[in-house]
């Protein structure tokens, strides 16, 4: 650019000095060549992309940008899940699960799924994955390190090979060793994507294909949690705490083929059109839990952490899910009106083991779950002026009972004041694993008939520069969860049997949510609170009262600016409350009210800089962990990780 913006000012002066006294054809000539050079320039200039030719599309066809900035808010996101975690705790090492802080952070869906819900958080679901519309190739490679050895990595890269067509490829790994025994967390998740539409826009695919496996050691937690809790440096090496599993793991893997593609029956879009629309998703999942030793030790007693098995050793639980689902409709888009869809769909489900056990008093629990389900729904669409609306019906009409209304409404008054709104109401079928469940531990073998789960939940939004707020009211009913329902002589020789179990009495839960960042110079203090209430007679949906995060630190360029860094404390805390506990052999938190966890503080120091596309991070997590005493749970046994200094980089690459 500066060579040709170079030539323009040599070239173009000399050529009117010297043609100066030139003829009128000669005139003409200079102002071709004039005009040559500029339109040269304005060619030039139009080669350079903006930010907003590189878009990210959802599945509703919400479109964003990519962002390459450095913010607090992106540094929140330089983790494991590639997302702002607040109102999850992390288990202490990378990759495994997470407690659930914050209740209105789950996501339901009226259709069954296979379970085992501890073992997701990473698994990346259909109306997750993204969609790209790029200028020019686009590369975005992540690294973190871990906990000890390993390393974790996504790498991405898409390109539009015509301005309608689109695909994009990314792989996300990790290996990390962790900090007590058996405890190693091995993940990958591949993604790949397509986007397509014709030049008219009359018709439009979005498809992808992924496949993901998660491979956890499972160690059980720690046996003695006194000796943890004692501070004694012998025990600072935390592989010399015992553990109650030395030789478990889980498996889940899956693999899904989606499509989504609408067609216009009328050719040129005008103030009334017509589409058909069809979505299709295949997916298989599996699921497995090794156990080669079935007994464990604990204060030098062997004991069956799990209970009396069918087998002596060699335990190897397994699960299989097949879903294929098909939606198809008819929309009616006007120009004044909106616009309508009616659409009725098909899914169908086979949840399945290899065998028939008959239990005690001759009960039979079956191999197989297997459903079809038919609904039919409509969705209205509204987009005018400051005003954005979705709703959503859907019905079954077959044997099952299931329903969902979804509401969202949104107002703009401005660039910078926006207002959400919604309401949703579910009549949800139990997740499989609910009803049937299959293992060589004698005591977790059911095959139950629960009743749906009814959910009403209303929520807002306001989003501000001043203040971003969020309020969720929620009613259970019918509400699914585990329990520990081991006996008394059980519970005295560490025995632990988890069923599921359906509540039936209302549960109601409140929360509210606000953050907002102070800024004084160079220096910054941004925070986010959260306060929850539970209204129920038992202690089933437990939760704690407040959780916070407060980050102090300083922003400011170097190097004449081309260095941007950010530095400071973040302070994570919440109240102290009966957490929900982890069993690996299902692969999903149970509800326990015997010990509590929380009333901790949590300090990390980081340093974040930017160099052009380039983030840099550095954090040293928890750092007081070493002066403020070892009081510190994800979950009862199984402690928050210890202090680490860590690593990582994103770096994006414009071609």
């Amino acid at each position: 650019m500066r060579i040709f913006f170079f030539l323009y000012l040599l070239v173009v002066p000399t050529l009117l000095f010297s043609q100066e006294k030139n003829t009128s054809k000669n005139n003409l000539d200079m102002n071709t060549k004039y005009s040559s050079i500029t339109d040269t320039l304005k060619k030039k200039k139009a080669k350079i992309a903006t930010i907003d030719q590189y878009q990210i599309i959802t599945l509703e066809h919400d479109t964003t940008y990519v962002d390459t900035s450095l913010t607090i808010k992106s540094a929140y996101r330089q983790n494991y899940l590639r997302k702002d975690n607040f109102g999850l705790l992390p288990f202490s090492n990378i990759g495994q699960t997470y407690n659930t802080l914050q209740y209105s952070l789950t996501d339901y869906s009226p259709y069954p799924e296979i379970g085992f819900k501890g073992k997701h958080f990473n698994f990346l679901e259909a109306n997750q994955i993204q969609y790209y519309s790029v200028a020019t190739p686009l590369t975005e490679l992540f690294f973190n390190s871990t906990i000890n050895k390993g390393q974790n990595v996504d790498s991405f890269i898409t390109l539009n090979t015509s301005k309608n067509l689109n695909f994009s490829l990314a792989y996300r790994g990790l290996r990390s060793e962790g900090d007590y025994i058996n405890q190693l967390t091995s993940t990958g998740n591949f993604r790949m994507t397509t986007s397509y539409f014709t030049t008219d826009r009359r018709y439009i695919l979005n498809a992808h294909y992924t496949y993901q496996d998660i491979l956890n050691e499972e160690n059980g937690g720690i046996t003695t949690p006194e000796d943890f809790e004692s501070g004694d440096k012998n025990f600072a090496n935390r592989q010399r705490l015992q553990v109650y599993l030395t030789d478990a793991e889980s498996f889940l893997k899956g693999r899904r083929l989606f499509f989504d593609h609408g067609f216009r029956v009328n050719p040129k879009e005008g103030s009334n059109n017509l589409y058909v629309t069809h979505q299709f998703n295949y997916e298989n999942k599996f699921y497995e839990y090794n156990q080669p030793t079935v007994t464990s030790i604990a204060d030098n007693t062997t004991i069956l952490r799990f209970g009396e098995s069918y087998v002596t050793s060699g335990i190897k639980d397994q699960t299989r899910f097949e879903k294929l689902y098909n939606k198809a409709g008819l929309a009616y888009e006007n120009i004044l009106l909106g616009k309508f869809n009616f659409f009725i769909d098909d899914y169908r489900s086979n949840y399945k083991y290899n065998r028939i056990i008959l239990g005690d008093e001759g009960v039979r629990i079956p191999d197989n779950l297997f459903l079809q389900i038919n609904n039919v729904g409509g969705q209205y669409e509204y987009q005018k002026n400051k005003w954005n609306g979705r709703f959503l019906y859907t019905r079954s009409i077959t044997n099952q009972s299931l329903s969902d209304l979804d509401a969202k409404l949104r107002y703009d008054l401005n660039d910078k004041i926006k207002f959400d709104f919604r309401y949703r109401n579910i009549n949800k079928l139990p997740n499989n694993n609910y009803n049937l469940y299959q293992s060589s531990f004698l005591k977790y073998n059911w095959y139950n008939n629960f009743k749906n789960e009814k959910i009403n939940t209303l929520s807002a939004n306001v989003f501000t520069p001043w203040l971003n707020a969020e309020v969720q009211y929620t009613v259970l009913k019918d509400h699914l969860y585990f329990a520990d329902v081991s006996n008394p002589a059980e519970k005295d020789t560490l025995t632990q049997i988890i069923n599921p179990a359906q509540y039936g009495k209302v549960i109601n839960y409140l929360s509210v949510k606000a953050s907002r960042e102070f800024r004084f110079g160079r220096f910054a203090l941004d925070n986010t609170l959260l306060y929850q209430k539970v209204d129920q007679s038992d202690l089933i949906l437990n939760v704690p009262d407040f959780v916070t995060r407060n980050t102090f630190y300083y922003s400011g360029y170097f190097f004449k600016k081309a260095l941007y860094i950010q530095t400071g404390i973040t302070f994570n805390y919440f109240t102290e409350y009966y957490g929900n506990d982890y069993n690996p052999v299902i692969g999903e938190f149970f509800v326990q009210n015997e010990k509590k966890i929380g009333n901790y503080a949590n300090f990390d120091f980081f340093v974040n800089a930017r160099i052009r596309q380039t983030r840099f991070y550095l954090k040293a997590e928890h750092f007081n962990a070493a002066f403020s005493g070892n009081n510190y749970y994800s979950a009862p046994n199984n402690p928050y990780r210890d202090f680490v200094i860590r690593f990582g980089l994103v770096w994006n690459f414009f071609q």
